[in-house]
């Protein structure tokens, strides 16, 4: 990747991309995500996803966010913000742009990375989902968490089953195995069970482990064929299960730094049919280590103890490795950069020590030093100490095998007797062989730089030539074409090249370096002399397939002369289709695993066999619409006998007529860069070219004019169309106004009529108005009438209320009255008892006085005679006396008068202006009394 394009800046967010150290070989590209600010910060990753193609990565940090790599465009895109931190991830569903998230709130959402929105949201989790299964078909997935685990249909994001332990139990992980129905559980108790994924049957339980080899099992991985079940836990020691016979295979005991096991892996390869060799073992130390599960060799490791691995993803493609680092940041492995000394060949058995002179040289002086194996990392192993010893080679050794060594240690003429012997190389092993073969250069650049051009104008509109249901089918042949007509012009110009090519398109259609490289070598080796007569059939190939029919069946080679049937109807459909639509898949690989091992005439030899066998049904065909089916449709016929017979005609064909003499021997593509492919008439490609750009030219001429034509015809059209629809508009508008005008007359008829109906009405609503109003006068009228009886009423009643009233408060005050008049005569006849008594005292007190006077007197009259002025002191002194008796009785007589006034006047009130006042000479008033 380019540091351009992940030096983005986005929202105070920066990715880094730092090159790869030395001590960390293979790494493609370092990401870090780092925050600017006051105080930056790295925000870790925490998961990482391929998808199915294994082209794009899918990256969860802690903060929520989720972002897409691109690693083919060399780009990446934030497409959610979650706000929280994801536990697991999964970007290999069936709809290709959704993805599956589990969250640290115990909830599983899915998203879209085109329309970067939400597209479901699946709860039912207690505990954080640890992580997600999704089954080879894309429709279903598993969630797993310590407590229990779900099933999910992803067409409708409804949970189907859900799994439950007891909380002493728990679950380890649940998965799908690829390939197959089949649901694996795995318990704490290493307990595993496999279930039917359909009917959720249990299908069988592996046994357990013999006595000495338990350990617990924490992690598992599957080979992608799901025959090999590898489990690890806290050991170095890893259980490897085969799946079919349920049995323990065997036990890895991996090296003594390694105490526990935290992630298994297979990596995968594009030729060993699933059944992966390589796993990545990501031990306690932070170091993936990727062991040879058959041979137990170490192979590489990346990670060390100064950058650790915390988790890690391999690509399904096989081609990166995907791991979050301690640090927080992603790592991108190259696996071709990481097994380039691996796959290396092994360096010669035989090595020259001591150069001898000539006259010294002797076969039996001939010192070797023989390597006992690679060193466990190839690359560090200049100073790794080898075991040699000296063997005496044989005398008689040549290079005349040389050109039958073929890489990876493969030798051509033992694959030729292996083939004699079986008719086929092995399904698992075909593609590795195929490689080897061919001798493909894996030229990345190269290939990128073609791919890189784009679509050819020649195949853009290839779906509309050859639909297909598959897309990503579709997808990879148009860029394989592309890729070849970007190669060489003239393939842009065949038409058969999409034949061609198809089988291998669809052969390889995961690996498209691979499937471009194995077309190209085929073209080049197989279809030689092909293009010499462009644009018509090879014309000198196809004389050669007739002059062996010619050899070996004349019969047959007349008999179809004579229905006028040429090598172009019977030769040239199995050569430009290689045998692809005549063929079933296994017998079409059966063919090409000979074709591929064999002299490129063999490929001819192949058509004259095939036309030689098919001798029956042939003469019995006179029409040229029969030849032309059987070479175009599937036949009844063996392909094992068209093989042996295709070996004969290669052994029995004179040399004269052999097209071994015609064609060149196998010659594989140059590593680096292609070579060039220029055997064919440039002149017709470059006029066909030039034709073709010019009638391209002519054609957008013509459609320009034919569109300005069809623009002025569609004006024309539409002016005409509108002038109709304007007079047709007129006269519906007249039309509607005669009938409007009908209808107002019809409507002012019926108005008329309703005005006379609605005035009688409003007459007699008038009426009934009036009666309305005149009872509602009367009855408001009646109405005051009673309310001025009752208030009448209710006066009388108030007044009859007060009279009583004022009867029973004068009855009380009359009552009251008496009362008082009888205290006040008590009071007066007390006081008058009072007056009497003390009259009798005054009367006694003068009589009392009276008397002593009397006695002075009759003592003063005794005297008198004595005295003469004592007579008339006597005389002075009694005259008083009698003067003032009546004036006592009078004073008396009106004290007893005041005495009775002062009791009246204190027992009566005097009534004054509604008010009363005492007799008491203060006036004291009593309101709300009336006498």
């Amino acid at each position: 990747m380019q540091s351009s394009d992940l030096g983005n800046r986005e929202q105070g967010k920066i990715w880094h991309r730092k090159p790869a150290p030395a001590a960390q070989q293979g790494v493609i590209v370092n990401i870090i995500h780092s925050a600017t600010g006051y105080h930056s910060k790295t925000i870790r990753f925490l998961n990482v996803a391929f998808d199915s193609s294994g082209d794009s990565l899918l990256a969860g940090d802690h903060q929520g966010n989720i972002y897409v790599f691109d690693l083919t465009g060399n780009r990446f895109s934030l497409v959610q913000r979650t706000m929280q931190a994801c536990t697991a991830l999964a970007f290999n569903l069936r709809r290709k742009t959704e993805y599956l998230v589990a969250l640290a709130d115990y909830s599983i959402k899915c998203f879209d990375t085109d329309t970067k929105e939400l597209v479901s949201w699946m709860r039912g989790h207690d505990s954080s989902v640890s992580s997600i299964s999704v089954h080879g078909s894309g429709r279903y997935a598993i969630t797993t968490s310590t407590d229990t685990a779900q099933f999910w249909d992803l067409d409708t994001f409804q949970r189907k089953r859900k799994l439950n332990v007891r909380q002493s139990v728990g679950i380890q992980k649940v998965f799908f195995l690829p390939l197959s129905n089949t649901i694996l559980s795995c318990f704490k108790d290493n307990s595993i069970f496999a279930w039917e994924c359909d009917t959720l049957q249990c299908k069988y339980q592996l046994p357990t482990p013999i006595e000495g080899s338990m350990l617990h099992y924490k992690i598992f991985a599957t080979t992608r064929d799901g025959r090999v079940l590898v489990t690890g836990g806290k050991s170095n020691h890893l259980h490897l299960w085969c799946l079919e016979s349920k049995q323990l295979l065997r036990i890895i005991q991996m090296p003594t730094k390694v105490r526990a096991v935290r992630h298994l892996e297979f990596l995968p390869d594009s030729f060993d049919g699933g059944s992966n060799q390589v796993l990545g073992v990501l031990s306690q130390d932070n170091i993936m280590r990727f062991i040879n599960i058959q041979t137990c060799k170490h192979l590489f490791d990346i990670g060390n103890h100064e950058e650790g691995i915390s988790t890690a993803a391999i690509s399904p493609n096989g081609r990166y490795i995907a791991s979050v680092m301690q640090n927080g940041s992603l790592n991108i492995y190259s696996v071709q950069a990481l097994t380039q000394e691996v796959n290396k060949p092994p360096p010669p058995l035989v090595k020259v020590v001591e150069d001898l002179s000539k006259d010294k040289l002797g076969a039996s002086k001939l010192t070797m030093r023989v390597t006992s194996g690679r060193s466990e990392r190839p690359w560090k192993s200049r100073g790794s100490k080898t075991q040699t010893r000296v063997l005496k080679p044989q005398v008689n050794t040549s290079l005349e095998n040389k050109e039958n060594e073929l890489p990876d240690g493969l030798n051509k003429k033992r694959l030729q007797a292996l083939l004699k012997g079986f008719g086929e190389y092995p399904a698992k092993y075909r593609m590795f062989v195929w490689r080897a073969l061919l001798q493909l250069p894996e030229n990345h650049l190269a290939f990128s730089s073609l791919i890189d051009k784009g679509v050819h104008s020649a195949f853009v509109h290839l779906k509309d030539e050859y639909p297909m249901k598959s897309r990503k089918l579709l997808r990879v042949l148009q860029r394989t074409l592309s890729a070849l007509a970007h190669w060489s012009a003239i393939f842009g110009e065949t038409p058969y090249i999409p034949l061609l090519a198809f089988p291998f398109v669809k052969l390889f259609q995961n690996n498209q370096l691979i499937c471009f490289e194995v077309v190209a070598t085929v073209i080049v080796n197989w279809c030689q002399h092909w293009f010499e007569y462009f644009p018509n059939p090879p014309v000198n190939v196809l004389s050669m397939v007739e002059n062996i029919l010619a050899h070996h069946d004349k019969e047959l080679l007349q008999h179809l002369i004579n229905c006028n049937v040429t090598s172009q109807l019977y030769a040239w459909p199995l050569l430009e289709t290689l045998f692809s639509e005549i063929l079933t898949r296994e017998e079409w690989l059966k063919v090409f695993d000979n074709i591929f091992s064999n002299h490129p005439s063999y490929f001819l030899m192949m058509v004259a066999a095939y036309i030689v066998c098919s001798r029956a049904p042939l003469l019995h065909c006179n029409q040229t619409e029969d030849f032309e089916y059987f070479f175009h449709h599937r036949n009844n016929l063996d392909i094992n006998v068209v093989i042996k017979e295709a070996y004969h005609l290669m052994e029995a064909t004179p040399a004269d007529i052999h097209p071994q003499r015609m064609l060149d021997d196998f010659i594989p593509l140059t590593k680096g860069q292609y070579p060039v492919f220029n055997k064919y008439p440039r002149f017709i490609v470059d006029y066909q070219t030039q034709e073709r750009e010019r009638i391209r030219q002519d054609e957008v001429e013509y459609l320009r004019e034919r569109q300005l034509v069809h623009e002025i015809e569609a004006n024309a059209v539409q002016r005409k169309v509108e002038d109709e629809a304007w007079y047709r508009k007129q006269e519906l508008l007249h039309e509607a106004e005669e009938q409007r005008r009908k209808i107002l007359l019809q409507e002012e008829e019926k108005l008329a009529d309703q005005r006379q109906r609605l005035a009688a009405v409003k007459r007699e609503l008038k009426v009934k108005e009036l009666q309305l109003l005149d009872a509602a006068r009367r009855r408001f009228l009646k109405h005051q009438q009673d309310q001025r009886q009752m208030e009448l009423k209710r006066l009388d009643d108030e007044i009859a209320r007060k009279v009583s009233m004022r009867e029973r408060e004068t009855a009380a005050t009359v009552q009251d009255v008496e009362v008082r008049q009888m205290e006040l005569e008590s009071q007066r006849q007390l006081f008058e008892q009072q007056l009497v008594k003390d009259q009798e005292t005054v009367t006694q007190e003068v009589k009392g006085e009276i008397d002593a006077s009397r006695r002075r007197a009759d003592l003063e009259e005794h005297l008198v005679q004595r005295l003469i002025e004592v007579d008339r002191d006597e005389d002075r002194s009694v005259k008083p006396s009698l003067r003032y008796a009546p004036c006592i009785d009078k004073k008396i007589a009106e004290l007893r008068d005041e005495q009775r006034e002062r009791l009246v006047k204190k027992q009566f009130a005097v009534v004054y202006k509604g008010e009363r006042y005492c007799s008491d000479n203060s006036l004291e008033p009593i309101a709300g009394r009336d006498l």
